[in-house]
């Protein structure tokens, strides 16, 4: 069995895409992840948008707190994805990153929130089968 995958995800104000990252890679990656969101300029405040969206797919965001970089833990990350923060986004040891070029759903309508939601969820989903592929069957 494969050990636990660290993940982190991190935009300016870990208030929207972040933490949504964060939620789906604990959905989805259950026990064999640990997942991390933070922002390089943290808001305080999780968007009541983001708590709506992912309550919809049965995920209490409300439970989560807007965090910055400095409260993370001093580990190495297996991956790092950054969005949208760009230069503002510090080095943070990881063994793998990427840039998502997520839009900022922060003033979207509702229906175009979701949008945003579901690719974050498919690039998560994405991430966790490349960091732990299926065994081979044989």
């Amino acid at each position: 069995m494969s050990s636990v995958k660290r993940v982190l995800f991190v935009c300016v104000e870990n208030a929207n895409r972040s933490q949504m990252a964060e939620a789906f890679a604990r959905i989805l990656g259950g026990g064999a992840v640990e997942a991390y969101s933070a922002g390089s300029r943290p808001s305080g405040r999780v968007n009541p948008a983001a708590i709506e969206a992912m309550s919809e797919l049965g995920y209490d965001l409300s439970t989560h707190e807007s965090k910055s970089l400095d409260e993370l833990p001093q580990v190495t990350f297996d991956f790092v994805a950054t969005m949208g923060c760009g230069d503002a986004c510090p080095m943070v040891r990881a063994r793998q990153r990427a840039d998502w070029s997520i839009p900022d759903p922060k003033h979207l309508p509702a229906d175009e929130f979701r949008v945003v939601r579901d690719m974050i969820r498919d690039k998560v989903q994405a991430t966790l089968d490349e960091l732990d592929p299926p065994p081979n069957v044989a």
